[in-house]
């Protein structure tokens, strides 16, 4: 579990989000990896926005290099939210199409954002190229402060299609 410490509270909030990539089918011409958990550091205030962004790889199978990306959380009808002792915390996902972004597209729950494309011939970016896209997980200072203190946790799960 990641840690997410509230100084300003005085009380400790914990937030983790396991990443997974969903759907077998879409596995055999598309696929995610390089994901983790998703990292945050100990808080010194709860009224600024927090971030954790991740460089993954994208690969797909198409001549066009062409996908789109869905995001589905574990809350309510797909709600990014994490739950926990208190109101479900919610959460914002940002898709970039390239590496080493700190901002990027914000996603919808259940919907996908097309027209992305890769740079990668290798399903893992093992070879020359090492990622091709960046997840920016947000958590907001709006919601932080609206916290209970105590343990939250969710999972996001990532669903790329070829075009």
């Amino acid at each position: 579990m990641r840690t997410l410490r509230s100084v300003a509270k005085g009380a400790m909030l914990t937030a983790s989000l396991c990443l997974s990539m969903g759907g077998p089918a879409s596995a055999q011409t598309a696929r995610i990896t390089k994901l983790t958990d998703v990292v945050f550091g100990t808080l010194s205030s709860t009224t600024s926005d927090i971030s954790a962004a991740q460089n993954v790889c994208v690969y797909v199978q198409t001549l066009s290099n062409k996908y789109n990306i869905r995001a589905t959380g574990s809350g309510t009808a797909g709600a990014f939210t994490l739950a926990g002792v208190g109101a479900p915390m919610p959460y914002e996902v940002q898709w970039a199409a390239s590496s080493n972004q700190s901002t990027g597209t914000t996603l919808t729950a259940g919907t996908a954002l097309t027209g992305q494309s890769t740079v990668t011939i290798d399903q893992t970016c093992s070879v020359l190229i090492t990622s091709t896209a960046s997840l920016i997980i947000m958590l907001r200072a709006t919601a932080l402060g609206q916290a209970t203190a105590g343990a939250y946790s969710g999972t996001l799960t990532l669903v790329v299609a070829p075009e």
